[in-house]
């Protein structure tokens, strides 16, 4: 980070990468931008011990240190000084809007229900990934504070070697020069519906045994991203559109991590948004036409020349010499006309954690993981893909009283030979 001269001292300021000038602009309660990662143990949580845990671990990761500031043209961060934030008890709904001056002016929070550890992340710090690299050194120290053994085993409370605390901005480090505007603004198919009261919120989680889920998806010809998407949008066209021909086409944000493409170990956001689009033009598809069609969106758009052309236009419309000199009072307005034009542009957005893997000392006191996101303009239900060992865990985020999709999604999981679990937080039964 970089540093700058204050009254009261020396303190670390940063930049915001290229994706998360947007997050400060359009959040808010109604769309708060914060995700959720938790870890669920084999053992109750103990609040001292999990703050203890919080108190060592956040001065080892400048880029969760920090508060964010406005300037004259851009936000920034600077170092935060104050003590982490208090772990409490969970409460309330997850992916609640983080209010900076309630919560020591951190852009995170730690909670705890039982025996699963939350971790809720307001999106301009980091993506899923760093998320993820967080948590897990916190669940580490949280469990070698719990079983001073595991401390000795593993050798101290030193980070592990693996966990990156890489702070460059990898859009600004790949990008190249574009003007090539490659974004869909065609309104998509919006789900619509009675909606629970404020703050109320819905949360589902499905369980599946991935080696029997590799099995479907090879049969079928597909990955289980692909696969899980297509029963997504699948659902929708049966529940909503009725199996019958519509205008707007069914358009899913599918976040892809560049990290593995560009070689990167970034903690903060690097990520670049395709989507995965299904048209009714006839009247009656297939689970595998519609299948065929979300393989060949997705494999059209996720390659590294693609994804590249996606970054590198943000990144130059950014270096703009005339955009980067307009006040920030007018970068907003500018943002959120933007963002309301992507946004409506899309059904909703699935995301795929990825496989979460920990050290194997500590598998033993780990039983899963789960994740899901917050809602956002014109998306009132989404998706979520995490999984830990031999279980994948898809959860559905939504507000929406009517839990039609998710019931065909499950079913449509079923009808094709898989086991699911599922569990709810209850909401939709209230």
């Amino acid at each position: 980070m970089k540093r700058t001269e204050e009254k009261q001292g020396t303190l670390r300021w940063d930049k915001l990468d290229n994706t998360a000038h947007v997050f400060p602009v359009i959040a808010g309660n109604e769309m708060t931008n914060v995700y959720r990662i938790s870890v669920v143990l084999k053992e109750e949580v103990q609040q001292d011990l999990l703050q203890q845990a919080l108190d060592i671990v956040l001065p080892k990761f400048e880029i969760f240190h920090v508060r964010l500031r406005q300037g004259i043209f851009w936000y920034y961060f600077e170092e935060n000084v104050k003590r982490a934030p208090r772990v409490h008890e969970e409460e309330t709904y997850p992916c609640r809007y983080i209010v900076q001056n309630k919560n020591r002016s951190y852009l995170f929070r730690v909670t705890y229900y039982k025996k699963r550890i939350n971790l809720e992340v307001f999106h301009v710090l980091t993506d899923g990934m760093g998320g993820i690299n967080f948590l897990r050194e916190l669940t580490y120290q949280y469990l070698r504070l719990a079983h001073p053994k595991l401390r000795e085993q593993v050798g101290g409370d030193a980070l592990c070697s693996e966990t990156s605390l890489n702070t460059e901005d990898s859009f600004i480090k790949n990008y190249r020069k574009s003007s090539q505007k490659i974004y869909k603004t065609q309104k998509a198919y919006l789900l619509k519906g009675e909606k629970f009261k404020e703050p109320e919120f819905g949360v589902i989680h499905g369980y599946l045994n991935i080696p029997q889920l590799k099995s479907v998806c090879k049969k079928m010809g597909a990955s289980i991203n692909e696969y899980l998407v297509s029963v997504f949008i699948w659902s929708i066209y049966t529940e909503y559109m009725h199996g019958m021909p519509e205008k707007r086409p069914v358009r899913v944000a599918v976040p892809v991590n560049l990290r593995p493409f560009f070689n990167s170990v970034t903690t903060k956001n690097f990520f670049a948004m395709v989507s995965a689009e299904f048209e009714a033009k006839k009247e009656t598809y297939t689970f595998e036409e519609v299948l065929k069609i979300v393989c060949e969106s997705l494999r059209s758009q996720i390659n590294k020349e693609h994804l590249e052309d996606i970054f590198s236009y943000n990144v130059s419309n950014e270096k703009i010499l005339i955009a980067r000199a307009v006040p920030l009072v007018l970068k907003k307005l500018a943002i959120r006309s933007v963002y309301t034009s992507a946004a409506l542009a899309n059904t909703s957005t699935i995301t795929n954690i990825g496989n979460i893997s920990v050290r194997e000392e500590y598998e033993p006191y780990i039983e899963g993981f789960h994740a899901y996101l917050a809602m956002s303009k014109g998306q009132n239900l989404k998706g979520t893909i995490c999984s830990y060992k031999d279980t994948l865990v898809f959860t559905f985020s939504f507000i929406l009283k009517d839990t039609s999709v998710q019931k065909a999604f499950f079913r449509k999981l079923a009808s094709d030979g898989l086991d699911v679990s599922i569990e709810s937080n209850g909401v939709c039964y209230e």
